[in-house]
């Protein structure tokens, strides 16, 4: 009776783990993959710096990119710290930042490039490259968001939405907004695209 009942328990506790595996999976399914290949790459394009001068995004090719559409005043805007650190820490490895601020989302990006600059200097310490406020989402969207969601992916839902881009100018993935900086999934993810060809 005693071996019932503890085979009981037992399985009471694995299916119960197996649970929480799956709520951890669906956490963890805030990262999609492309499920179309896409003509052309990331570093084909141009934008436009936050102080309005065109650049070429070829100008990080060969390097691992994360793509975030940025906003000031959202409840998200902490990421800021750790998109700062993340870039420091493996820059030297080739990763980088590039964020696009966007004002798509309850105008929470409402200010002049001007104060966009200021309030990420000043609160953040933001060095990695910002580009002028764009659309995101919608028939509007940039050419750089047409870009990195033609491969099947969604669009940004929110503030803080990541595209992860590799040295070829792909997109490998795309992460949720509240996947923060310091995930280890997307850590990983960094870590592999820098590993790769």
């Amino acid at each position: 009776m005693k071996l019932l009942i503890i085979l009981s328990v037992v399985t009471v506790i694995a299916a119960a783990g197996v649970g929480l595996m799956k709520v951890r999976g669906a956490m963890a399914g805030d990262v999609q993959k492309p499920t179309a290949s896409v003509a052309g790459r990331l570093w084909d394009l141009e934008s436009r710096t936050l102080e309005g001068e065109t650049l070429s995004l070829g100008d990080w090719q060969g390097k691992v990119a994360l793509v975030v559409n940025v906003a000031s005043k959202c409840g998200l805007t902490p990421q800021y710290e750790g998109l700062v650190k993340l870039h420091e820490e493996l820059a030297a490895e080739g990763f980088v930042v590039l964020g696009f601020p966007s004002n798509d989302f309850l105008g929470q990006e409402p200010g002049t490039p001007e104060q966009i600059r200021t309030f990420c200097s000043t609160n953040y310490g933001v060095a990695f490259p910002l580009f002028e406020k764009v659309v995101v989402k919608g028939e509007g969207k940039s050419e750089v968001y047409r870009f990195l969601t033609a491969g099947g992916l969604e669009e940004p839902t929110w503030n803080f939405t990541k595209y992860l881009v590799g040295r070829d100018g792909r997109v490998i993935a795309r992460f949720a907004p509240k996947t923060t900086p310091d995930d280890a999934g997307l850590r990983e993810a960094v870590k592999d695209a820098l590993a790769g060809p």
